[in-house]
């Protein structure tokens, strides 16, 4: 299945809001994020602490080597012979080697896969950060747009209510036109102080996220209108999603993962084989306790044996283990099937999501044109007296809350495609790269 890793534009609108001096992308914050998040961290740690289990379930079928000393000093008094004092030592070196170990096997094989499990957790969490980072980042775009906005609608309330002053003093229009636009810029006021603590809210927890203060992310140079998603079929979605998805993949692989408990735990009711072999060296210096010597002497002693041990009865502990393992392995399967259906269904809205914002930008851009529209004929209206200025005021509420709205859902897009992408388990860096194209140089 060809999936376009870029996010497919439309053409360039004329909107654009510049960006700040020192800026920061989506790639640079998400490089940042990548080295603070606590959450990330600690899947990582875990992936590198799982590394670690999986040698240590090898090193069971290795050989094992160890080394005993032992040294003493005694002396003997008896009515029969003068006091006498000898000394012995040994010296004992013993090593084993696994030659059946049944379920040592199957631990390591296991390991294995809780490797593979570490990797995919990994790989989640990271696609997770992508898409944390990004709804943050768009958040506090959306939040500074809100307030530019708020603050253009500001200014033209702000000239309307002067307006409607100047022609209460001349006569041409009543108090009501001066009592509205008061209430509108009161209004509007309000509605500034608003916007600018929600950015400031949405920029402390971008800042929470990456690590850093007082960020500034870059804004989209060229508002675009994003297309339905590629492939343009849900289905076709769907079916990448239960393959590829990173939670499907990890209730796969712990279906795998409980059938080797399985194994491990019917090794508990067979028989292990293992190679034995040491070598025992004594010394004794003058002599031992039944035997007085004028001289020193030594002694070895080499023994090998292969050594069978079987379980023969515990308790039918064991057994009810087995039982126990097959249960856990038939809800590994319950649970892959219910991440499966989740995912599907998580994938189709999704899917759909990103389809109707489309659509919805496309309407919000249509009625910012016919807003400009209407309130470009309302101020003309007014100037001649067919029009009053509860209507101005109104056009220019309903103009500024639909470009808000745009801008809303072109972001809301544009993360919409990253948490498709998520869902379908194919979110890459370039995913960002590609969005980093969009922003102001």
């Amino acid at each position: 299945m060809k999936l376009f890793r870029t996010l497919p534009l439309i053409a360039a609108m004329s909107m654009a809001f510049a960006g700040a001096a020192q800026a920061q992308s989506l790639v640079e914050m998400f490089d940042a994020a990548r080295d603070f998040d606590a959450a990330f961290k600690s899947v990582q740690l875990q992936a590198e602490a799982t590394k670690r289990k999986v040698e240590q379930a090898q090193a069971k079928l290795g050989p094992m080597v160890n080394l005993n000393l032992n040294g003493n000093t005694n002396s003997i008094d008896t009515n029969l012979a003068a006091a006498r004092g000898y000394s012995a030592g040994t010296a004992t070196i013993a090593g084993s080697q696994p030659l059946y170990r049944p379920a040592d096997n199957a631990e390591v094989s296991q390991a294995n896969l809780l490797l593979k499990l570490a990797d995919e957790q990994l790989r989640a969490a990271e696609q997770d950060l992508m898409v944390r980072l990004s709804q943050a980042y768009f958040d506090v775009l959306a939040s500074q747009d809100s307030l530019t906005f708020v603050q253009a609608q500001l200014k033209a309330v702000s000239e309307q209510l002067a307006f409607a002053k100047r022609n209460f003093e001349v006569g041409t229009s009543t108090i009501t036109d001066t009592r509205e636009a008061q209430a509108s810029f009161d209004l509007v006021v309000a509605q500034e102080i608003a916007a600018a603590n929600d950015l400031r809210v949405k920029k402390m927890a971008l800042d929470q996220l990456v690590g850093k203060s007082d960020l500034n992310p870059k804004a989209v140079a060229l508002s675009a209108m994003p297309q339905a998603p590629q492939p343009a079929n849900v289905d076709e979605w769907v079916a990448l999603s239960a393959q590829q998805n990173a939670s499907v993949k990890q209730a796969r692989i712990g279906v795998d993962v409980a059938k080797f408990d399985i194994d491990k735990a019917n090794a508990g009711l067979k028989p292990t084989v293992d190679l034995q072999l040491s070598y025992t060296l004594q010394t004794n210096i003058n002599g031992t306790a039944a035997l007085a010597m004028s001289k020193d002497y030594n002694l070895g002693l080499a023994t090998g044996a292969v050594v069978l041990n079987y379980p023969l009865f515990n308790g039918n502990a064991l057994s009810n283990r087995v039982r126990e393992t097959m249960s856990l392995a038939g809800k590994a399967s319950a649970d892959l099937d219910n991440a499966t259906r989740n995912i599907a269904q998580a994938t189709r809205a999704a899917y759909f999501g990103v389809v109707s914002g489309v659509g919805q930008a496309k309407a919000l851009k249509a009625a910012e044109e016919s807003s400009q529209v209407a309130l470009e004929a309302n101020q003309l209206g007014y100037s001649v007296g067919v029009r009053i200025n509860i209507n101005v005021l109104d056009a220019q509420s309903k103009l500024y809350d639909t470009k808000a709205k745009l801008a809303k859902a072109r972001y809301d897009v544009l993360v919409g495609h990253l948490k498709l992408r998520q869902l379908s388990g194919s979110l890459q860096l370039q995913d960002l790269q590609d969005i980093n194209q969009l922003l102001a140089p």
